[in-house]
């Protein structure tokens, strides 16, 4: 009798663990950016070391290292559970790995020397897109390729969410980062002023859309049901989230233009869009919570499922909170302020971060066959983390509006009431909450490290074997 097949739990393994390892990486170094902006002396003059050259290596080691660490990770977990086969071609998963550490590692060296496209959240210069483009159709066909080949007939809701994500990120990349390379680490975008800002907000605010939120919800929609063993609360609304989502946030990107040369009727379209997106994030976050209908009490004492369910509680907040800023009225405030630093925080520690957070400590002792090392470990780090979000982003939401105010603020005879200066001063009790927040997210991340690795040292990696056809329907 032939063998019994197996999963690939490797792949996923190694993605599983790189995002704990990414996640203290980048965010040690947001604790360290977020306290040169209360003490700027601590940049040492060393240019490698200043804000400007530190902070896209901080966005990009959170977004691109630690949370694609954790899509990757999960999306190969959760198509091959959910189809009942083995991923496609272990050979393309494992490039993909490999791949992906060695464009974070290229963007730890080239951020830093200050070799850098200015584009947001796409600084990684040519020659490292390109890397990013081969992974990503490598990607792309491993995913799709064990879709193609499941044994069940019907497609999962979380697999329609990571697929949605894989195709509009390799969409938004491919677009945005089309340029003209002048030498090997120089080159100029293929766009120029205002349409070159309106293709950039495109890919950034679907960067936002796609990579932390569409991946993320494909998330939500398979550790929520199996952490809480109860199912999804209504399947017909998760449809409807995931459709209306795909169609509505495409069209948000220029509510990042308001007050710009961008033409106006554009900075309405993205402004209704954003509103219209209030719908479909509130139906998945409704989704999401109600799925422990029947089930309230098991928060009580599964500090897992706190994190998955705070999560999406964040999740409901920040897309409350966004389409608000997008109105017009609304943004004459909040522009250029660190009310947009608080919002952006609020979606990525609250609801990427936590739910990442959840799904890996759900993953990495069922990929090893150990039971977690200590459970009260999982509760301490819920609390010191839940703290840390709510001291950073309440202090980035009032140094915002106070930004805001001053800015404006004028005298009677039409003079302006503060100088910039004076409201940077103002700022500084809020900067240095800001670095006490971010130190206490940072110490549950390491909390979690240690935890993980109490509970997996010594441990054989499992090999799950594949429901027979039989079973699969």
């Amino acid at each position: 009798m032939a063998a019994q097949e197996t999963y690939n739990y490797k792949v996923v393994r190694q993605f599983a663990i790189m995002t704990v390892v990414w996640g203290i990486v980048g965010m040690l170094v947001g604790v360290w950016i977020a306290a040169e902006m209360a003490w700027p002396a601590l940049n040492m003059d060393i240019p490698w070391l200043t804000f400007s050259r530190l902070r896209p290596l901080h966005t990009n080691a959170v977004v691109f290292a630690f949370g694609g660490c954790a899509l990757f990770a999960t999306s190969y977990y959760v198509v091959q559970r959910t189809s009942h086969v083995r991923l496609f071609s272990d050979k393309l998963a494992a490039f993909t790995f490999w791949g992906w550490q060695l464009v974070i590692v290229a963007a730890a060296i080239t951020l830093p020397l200050g070799i850098t496209t200015t584009k947001e959240y796409a600084e990684l210069e040519w020659p490292i897109d390109i890397l990013i483009t081969l992974v990503w159709v490598a990607y792309a066909v491993v995913f799709f390729g064990t879709l193609a080949k499941r044994r069940v007939s019907h497609i999962y809701v979380a697999n329609w969410f990571y697929a949605a994500f894989i195709l509009a990120i390799a969409v938004l990349h491919v677009v945005n980062s089309a340029a003209l390379p002048v030498s090997f680490w120089k080159s100029y975008s293929a766009y120029a002023g205002v349409q070159d800002a309106m293709v950039q907000w495109w890919y950034g605010h679907n960067a936002v859309g796609f990579f932390l939120t569409a991946g993320f919800l494909g998330m939500m929609y398979y550790f929520i049901p199996k952490q809480a063993e109860r199912p999804v609360y209504s399947y017909r609304l998760s449809v409807v989230h995931f459709w209306a989502l795909a169609f509505t946030y495409i069209w948000a990107g220029p509510h990042h233009l308001h007050y710009t040369a961008l033409p106006d009727w554009t900075q309405s379209v993205g402004m209704v869009f954003s509103l219209i997106l209030l719908a479909p994030s509130w139906g998945g976050m409704i989704t999401g919570i109600m799925t422990l209908s029947g089930a309230w009490e098991k928060l009580r004492t599964d500090p897992i499922l706190k994190f998955l369910i705070v999560s999406v509680s964040f999740y409901g907040m920040s897309t409350f909170e966004g389409p608000l800023m997008s109105i017009k009225t609304v943004n004459a405030l909040s522009h250029y302020t660190d009310w947009t630093i608080g919002h952006v925080h609020s979606g990525a520690l609250g609801w990427v971060g936590m739910i990442s957070i959840g799904a890996m400590y759900f993953l990495i002792p069922r990929l090893f066959g150990r039971q977690i090392h200590s459970v009260k470990l999982i509760e301490t780090h819920f609390w010191i983390a839940t703290i840390g979000i709510v001291l950073y982003i309440s202090a980035m939401w009032i140094a915002g509006v106070m930004q805001g105010l001053m800015w404006r603020a004028v005298n009677a005879d039409g003079t302006l009431t503060y100088s910039f200066v004076e409201s940077v001063q103002a700022m500084h009790p809020f900067y240095i909450v800001r670095t006490l927040g971010g130190l206490f997210f940072l110490s549950g991340m390491l909390l979690m490290a240690y935890n993980l690795w109490k509970t997996i040292a010594g441990a054989t990696p499992v090999e799950a074997a594949i429901p027979a056809p039989a079973a699969a329907h």
